[in-house]
């Protein structure tokens, strides 16, 4: 496990989280993010007999995937209490290892972990051979315009600035991330989604639905300045509006895969060990280079 100071706030993440559903949560990016899963799995003809649902704040997911007959059995590790689910950690999942699941899936969860490297570990070890990871993220990209708009308001209004967004993974550092936890035939991708609001609080309000809101281990405690929040809604609306007057707010989705290794899988040529030329597959004249002096 990482032992540095901790990024986020577990325990409010998961009030947060109670809160937002008590209130009506805001489901639409997990909808997308579970219209995308499906599809992403419709490419993969195996069953899963055994699937686990790591962390999504709605059960969206799992009764999806129940519905569509693709997991035999589906596990919930919900964030928070809820029925027929058990309530876990992304970080400190219960099961030990080896604890066969055919396939694990998340959606809006891992972008709040606080040892990322640890958790993709602890999923890998908790598939069996072959078994499939597929997480959907919280990329870098996300809130790009709010975080924007309150570093500038904050300059202007207190002199310096805190942050107020989260910051989000980087999608060139997750292929890597998934190597290391020793995934086989690792993949990260990207998707960006771009909602519409009539104004910034607008935005505000969908985010605390969603448990969004800053949760950050070393936030600021004192409360929002109103003269930094009307200067930040001023200058979302004068940087990020579209003609028709309405604004814009970018969520970036990345998405992971990987599956447990098995030797039945593909593996990689080892150097030197290929069976044709290059210059044959293209149609194309060899040339070689000189070494050690050798006249071209």
């Amino acid at each position: 496990m990482n032992d540095s100071a901790p990024l986020f706030d577990p325990a409010l993440i998961r009030r947060r989280i109670v809160r937002a559903r008590a209130a009506g949560y805001a489901g639409f990016l997990i909808e997308r993010i579970a219209d995308d899963l499906e599809d992403r799995l419709a490419a993969v003809t195996r069953p899963f007999p055994l699937g686990l649902d790591l962390g999504t704040p709605l059960p969206t997911v799992s009764d999806r995937l129940r519905s569509s007959g693709r997991v035999g059995r589906m596990i919930r590790l919900s964030p928070v209490f809820e029925p027929n689910s058990a309530v876990g950690d992304p970080e400190m999942l219960p099961f030990g290892e080896r604890a066969g699941f055919d396939l694990v899936v998340s959606a809006l969860s891992l972008q709040h972990v606080n040892d990322l490297p640890g958790a993709l570990v602890q999923v890998r070890r908790a598939l069996k051979p072959d078994g499939l990871f597929l997480a959907g993220l919280l990329g870098g990209a996300t809130l790009t315009e709010l975080r924007q708009a309150f570093l500038q308001a904050e300059s202007e209004t207190e002199g310096g600035a805190s942050p107020r967004v989260a910051p989000f993974a980087e999608l060139r550092d997750l292929g890597g991330l998934l190597q290391r936890a020793g995934f086989a035939l690792p993949v990260a991708d990207a998707d960006t989604i771009t909602v519409r609001y009539g104004d910034p609080f607008s935005l505000m309000r969908d985010l605390r639905a969603m448990g969004l809101t800053n949760a950050l281990h070393d936030r600021r405690r004192a409360p929002l300045r109103r003269a930094t929040l009307m200067r930040a809604a001023e200058i979302y609306a004068e940087r990020f509006s579209d003609p028709d007057g309405r604004l814009r707010a970018t969520f970036e989705i990345l998405w992971l895969s990987g599956w447990a290794p098995h030797e039945s899988q593909q593996k990689p040529l080892r150097p030197g060990s290929a069976k044709a030329r290059l210059a044959d597959a293209l149609g194309a004249a060899e040339h070689r280079l000189p070494i050690n002096g050798e006249p071209s």
